[in-house]
């Protein structure tokens, strides 16, 4: 589960949510039966929306984001020996992933690591590492994404999963979408998934010079909530011999 859990364990939000779509329900069916018709059908319909929400959005955050990072890492058909850099890695589930399609290479993640996000934290994330057997791949440090602290053309991949709109600045998120580029050698490959903001991306790939720049919905696997928080996968490659816009130093 995404989200704050620290004070009220994710448990008790669901039971919160599925109580109070319920209780809209009862509301709506009793007045439904006292011939009030209209504001039954909408405390019912209320009701049902709260409980498809909470239900959309706990399949999304506990199963349809692993099916769907297995199936994106496995479109970029990765050798095994390559180097992969994780863009706000969190507790490790594209970390991971990636790592057990690299046994002889490198996956690293970075992450301010945001106390708001209960468990995201660099112990978790190398705990869980060690969990799926693939902590001598791995690597996690605490950095900004938008001044990342890796040389020009360090890695084959770099991939980020609802991380970047984490970052309020526009300014910043193209920063970010920048360094992307720097650290990405000749050749190499981008995925990055995000809810808001992917058109921008878009946009700032082109201008960068990366080819195949490409938007998709990646569908209701992934609808946090519904169709209105859609996230979007952003692809695309660096050049094998041409110098990409990157921010170089």
């Amino acid at each position: 589960m995404d989200g704050d859990f620290t004070r009220l364990p994710a448990p008790v939000h669901g039971i919160g949510v599925a109580a109070l779509g319920l209780g809209l329900i009862s509301v709506g069916l009793e007045r439904f039966a006292r011939g009030r018709r209209r504001s039954g059908a909408v405390a019912g319909a209320v009701g049902g929306l709260v409980i498809g929400t909470g239900a959309v959005y706990a399949y999304a955050t506990r199963v349809g984001k692993f099916a769907v990072w297995a199936e994106l890492l496995h479109d970029l058909r990765l050798r095994g020996d390559e180097r992969l850099l994780d863009l706000g890695c969190d507790r490790g589930a594209v970390l991971l992933a990636a790592a057990k399609l690299l046994p002889r290479g490198r996956a690293v993640g970075i992450d301010l690591w945001r106390p708001e996000q209960t468990g995201n934290s660099m112990a978790t994330t190398l705990h869980n590492a060690s969990l799926e057997g693939v902590a001598q791949r791995v690597e996690v440090k605490t950095g900004d994404m938008s001044l990342l602290p890796f040389p020009d053309a360090n890695f084959d991949v770099v991939a980020s999963s609802l991380a970047i709109h984490n970052i309020h600045s526009a300014e910043r998120r193209r920063a970010a979408i920048l360094e992307a580029v720097r650290v990405l050698r000749p050749g190499g490959r981008l995925v990055i998934a995000d809810l808001p903001f992917t058109r921008r991306y878009v946009e700032w790939l082109s201008d960068a010079g990366l080819d195949d720049v490409r938007r998709r919905n990646l569908g209701p696997r992934m609808w946090f909530g519904g169709p209105w928080f859609a996230v979007h996968v952003v692809t695309a490659s660096r050049p094998p011999t041409s110098q990409a816009a990157g921010t170089q130093r």
